[in-house]
């Protein structure tokens, strides 16, 4: 130690923390998570009706009154109710069911759930799991830990990386030689990558999945982080519902959502839930009994889930506020997610697609012949030389492409666009100030 830096501290834009970068909570969900964890606070006037109302509501579903109990395996039964009747108001009135609700750690927790559900078969026969590329890096994981067959599908750099279904149609044909492909994982809106799907697109997938019979897997944690102009959240839910009935009673499909990103932001709670649909009635027994192994979700997750779905209506007291500060965080977002194109876009060497959503920018950036030596020399991927030099001389930490997968030859980084407008100004500033530095050394 000891060891003087060429910079005063480490940013770390590395990981979609959003409290960890500086954004504040909700009052809101705090307040009623606070109500429920000490019910003591019920009688302070300092705490407004409508918080006290939903932590009354919470804590009746728990045994004893207390989130210290362990809940259904499934999650908290009116929680369930309120994910049901906030997917319906979502989707325009398409039904949803309590039963097909289940209450997970965090969204990871319920797709490595239905992923270890549905790999089975052994050499040939084994299940093939789709999945895009660039990817989040828990698919690739919860895949090798199933020993499970990964199947890469590429998305499309040059088109702003839309998916593509001539590409998934050569990835399925491909894998159908040494795999069974069962499952399509979607991200939407996508992580690193930041894209929001069309409608168009979406219907493409379903159709796609509907007839090569594969199990739809929605990752759609960043469903409230749209910013686009232009673009809008479309749930798979949604547009199976209106393909008509001979898509919506036979595709599979489990889509699924967070407490941890959003405007929430609010990781710690380990807070999620899937919608699971068209289950065998004798799998879904088995889902519940697999569930069951870790006997419930946290609880105060699942409460904290419980506002992310019933928040404030108009006439509650505590809507304005609530309106003020969610509103605060996604345009603030939507602002840093221009602020972070324009300006990678004008440094020599880096090409970023536009962010329409999610909370990262995963610029393509060009690493001269020599550079890619030198990495070589020290057993690295370019993008991990690259992006260890950016630690080292400028303190701001970002992930390699090389992490999430990437065509073959093109190198990126990804990188949070959390920390606040002014410090991101500034951050983005020393990236391009390395970046130009860095091509001048390795020309």
């Amino acid at each position: 130690t000891g060891i003087k830096k060429p910079f005063t501290e480490v940013i770390k834009a590395n990981i979609g923390d959003a409290h960890a970068m500086g954004q504040r909570p909700i009052t809101f969900l705090r307040q009623v998570v606070a109500l429920c964890t000490y019910p003591d606070l019920l009688d302070s006037p300092s705490f407004p009706e409508d918080a006290k109302n939903r932590a009354r509501r919470i804590l009746q579903g728990c045994g004893g009154n207390s989130l210290g109990s362990y809940s259904a395996s499934q999650g908290v039964n009116c929680i369930r109710e309120d994910v049901a009747a906030y997917i319906e108001r979502r989707d325009g009135g398409v039904p949803a069911d309590p039963d097909n609700i289940y209450l997970t750690t965090g969204a990871s927790d319920g797709i490595a759930a239905i992923l270890k559900l549905l790999v089975s078969g052994g050499g040939k026969t084994r299940t093939g799991v789709m999945i895009p590329i660039p990817q989040y890096p828990l698919y690739s994981a919860a895949i090798s830990e199933l020993d499970a067959i990964q199947v890469n599908y590429y998305l499309d750099e040059e088109n702003c990386w839309a998916l593509d279904v001539n590409e998934l149609g050569r990835s399925l044909n491909e894998a159908k030689t040494y795999c069974n492909p069962k499952v399509l994982c979607i991200i939407n809106p996508g992580n690193p990558t930041g894209q929001v799907q069309s409608r168009q697109c979406i219907e493409d997938v379903i159709h796609f999945a509907w007839e090569e019979k594969l199990f739809l897997l929605a990752d759609e944690v960043y469903q409230d982080n749209v910013y686009s102009e232009g673009c809008q959240f479309h749930s798979f839910k949604k547009i199976l519902y209106e393909m008509g009935p001979e898509y919506y009673n036979n595709v599979e499909l489990a889509s699924f959502h967070s407490t941890s990103k959003g405007y929430m932001g609010e990781c710690g709670y380990r807070g999620g839930y899937m919608e699971v649909i068209n289950l065998h009635p004798e799998i879904k027994g088995q889902l519940v009994k697999l569930l069951s192994v870790r006997l419930c979700p946290p609880v105060s997750g699942q409460a904290a889930m419980d506002i992310v779905v019933n928040p404030p209506v108009p006439e509650e007291e505590s809507y304005v506020q609530f309106i003020k500060e969610k509103e605060s965080v996604l345009n603030d977002l939507a602002k840093k997610a221009k602020l972070t194109e324009d300006l990678f876009n004008q440094v020599p060497g880096i090409h970023c697609n536009p962010l329409q959503g999610a909370m990262y920018a995963f610029p393509r950036i060009f690493i001269p012949s020599k550079a890619i030596e030198a990495a070589k020399g020290n057993k690295m991927a370019p993008d991990m030389f690259y992006c260890m030099k950016l630690l080292e001389e400028t303190g701001i930490c970002v992930v390699p492409g090389s992490g999430f997968g990437q065509r073959e030859g093109s190198y990126h980084f990804r990188m949070t666009i959390l920390p606040p407008v002014e410090k991101l100004k500034i951050l983005l500033e020393k990236v391009k100030d390395f970046h130009i530095k860095f091509l001048e050394e390795y020309a």
